[in-house]
């Protein structure tokens, strides 16, 4: 197990040593949030397939390989080593919050670190649940106008409504433009799953009550990358032909 741990925990050392005179006593947890944000960085190529929608699975791609480095933080700050006595201001970065909060309370020095973290993942996972809802109902709403569309314009012009209207040479919506036609009960399970998938953003704070707060750090870090790169790319075109998919790429948040 150490053969793996030891180098990570050297890194962490290493770059703690650099950011010392910015960051103090905090500097090894400023050396994690360092290391999540050249992770993210390296993975920026894949999280940008996602958004083209290049792969079913490219959105989870980015999640899957930061498993390993996860499972690392977790393993490094779990066992006995040199990282359990740093910390993060009053707060151990091996310590869990049930420990904490048992012992000094919410409002003690180390429970105010940890109050802290839960209360940015909680700001960062409400906007991650506001951004899948909103784009959920787009990709909604853009549905429902594609199967509504053919109809429409079979209507005015007085063609055949049916497989021969949207096989022609329509107005570019529809099947005609390359979007799939839903029935109304794929539409309404799509209004619902766009409505429930967004909270489970929620999920990162059940996972940070229970793992070390250096693990804790890393996924706060991850989770608000994961949030803000999406919002980047939904704002940047995707290139000529590339559609994205609807409600947006699977979020690699872990």
């Amino acid at each position: 197990m150490s053969v793996l741990t030891d180098p990570f925990t050297h890194l962490v050392t290493a770059l703690a040593g650099l950011l010392e005179p910015l960051a103090a006593h905090s500097a090894t947890a400023a050396a994690i949030v360092l290391i999540t944000v050249l992770v993210r960085l390296a993975l920026h190529p894949l999280s940008r397939a996602a958004a083209r929608g290049a792969t079913p699975v490219s959105g989870l791609l980015p999640l899957l390989l930061q498993l390993p480095v996860f499972w690392l933080m977790y393993r490094s700050f779990t066992t006995e080593g040199e990282l359990l006595d740093h910390r993060l201001f009053a707060a151990p970065l091996g310590a869990r919050s049930f420990e904490v909060l048992g012992e000094g309370g919410p409002f003690g020095a180390q429970g105010l670190v940890f109050l802290g973290l839960f209360g940015a993942i909680a700001v960062v996972a409400a906007w991650s649940a506001v951004r899948g809802r909103r784009s959920a109902a787009v990709a909604a709403a853009a549905a429902a106008e594609a199967a509504a569309a053919p109809k429409k314009s079979a209507r005015r012009s007085g063609e055949p409504k049916g497989p021969a209207r949207a096989a022609g040479s329509g107005s570019g919506t529809g099947a005609a433009a390359g979007l799939p036609e839903l029935t109304a009960e794929q539409r309404e399970l799509l209004r619902k799953v766009g409505t429930v998938l967004p909270l489970l953003s929620f999920g990162t704070l059940i996972t940070a009550a229970v793992v070390p707060l250096a693990a804790g750090l890393y996924l706060l870090t991850t989770t608000a990358w994961s949030v803000a790169e999406r919002a980047w790319l939904d704002r940047r075109p995707v290139g000529a032909g590339a559609g994205r998919p609807a409600g947006g790429a699977v979020r690699s948040s872990l």
